[in-house]
């Protein structure tokens, strides 16, 4: 038993010696070699390539990031704009600097054609809170020109002229220049 097993191993060992090549060869490996170190090197290039686009797809995130964040401070500030110009009295005060004046009571028309209430001719009526002008302070009154030491200077100011005036931190129009009405925010 043991020589047919010695035989069998020594059989399958000189099947397996044919299968391989006796000498060294190196010829038969080089292609082999070249190929793996290829796409070894391929797949680095092609890794080096997509981390540079990502890169520089982060880089125009955050500039796009801090444009946003600058658009969103430029709008909140707008919107502050806006919403102090439709403020009651900010609206009331442009109106008064227009020449407008509060509308007495409304008449309505019904679908038939008549009026209901009574229409009135709007009047100008004096400002109930006139604001004093930082820019023109009010004339003084010596004893000699006629006024009182106790006058009220502001009694003398015609309601018109503090109506009239720009609000505090906006220029004054020259006096021969026409003025043209604007709306704020367009």
């Amino acid at each position: 038993m043991t020589g047919t097993a010695g035989q069998q191993a020594k059989g399958r060992a000189g099947r397996l010696a044919r299968l391989m090549p006796s000498g060294p060869s190196t010829a038969a490996r080089t292609p082999f070699v070249l190929l793996v170190v290829l796409l070894l090197a391929g797949g680095l290039i092609s890794l080096l390539l997509l981390n540079s686009a990502l890169n520089e797809g982060s880089f125009k995130l955050s500039r796009l990031e801090r444009e946003t964040t600058e658009l969103t401070d430029e709008q909140q500030a707008l919107q502050h704009d806006v919403d102090s110009y439709s403020e009651p009295d900010a609206l009331e005060r442009r109106a008064r600097q227009l020449g407008m004046v509060p509308g007495g009571s409304p008449a309505f028309l019904d679908p038939d054609g008549t009026v209901r209430g009574v229409p009135e001719r709007a009047t100008a009526e004096p400002s109930p809170t006139p604001t004093p002008t930082p820019t023109a302070p009010a004339p003084e009154t010596s004893p000699e020109a006629g006024g009182e030491d106790g006058a009220d200077p502001s009694a003398s100011a015609s309601p018109t002229a503090s109506a009239t005036a720009p609000p505090p931190g906006t220029a004054s129009p020259a006096p021969g220049a026409p003025s043209t009405p604007t709306s704020p925010g367009r």
